[in-house]
């Protein structure tokens, strides 16, 4: 086969895969972002549940979610850390 046709082939089929899923990524973005805001409002509640011992409670909000879900084990320490120091 000739050159210019495998690289003509090859071209093409990158640039279907770039248009095509295009539109894939926006939507995965959002599904990523909704398990981890799940994700974050279970860790709360399981802070929620240990804690309680200790008097540690930290409400589950959408605010809250976020900042657990997205930082993590930190996110959550870094909660606390805020509901018992400074509010």
């Amino acid at each position: 086969m000739n050159p210019v046709v495998i690289i003509s082939i090859l071209g093409g089929l990158i640039l279907l895969l770039l248009f095509s899923g295009a539109p894939f990524k926006p939507i995965r973005f959002v599904g990523q972002a909704i398990i981890k805001l799940l994700i974050g409002s279970l860790f709360l509640f399981f802070l929620n549940v240990a804690g309680n011992q200790y008097g540690i409670h930290v409400p589950i909000n959408f605010a809250t979610s976020a900042v657990s879900g997205f930082l993590g084990i930190p996110g959550m320490f870094a909660l606390v850390a805020i509901q018992k120091w400074i509010i």
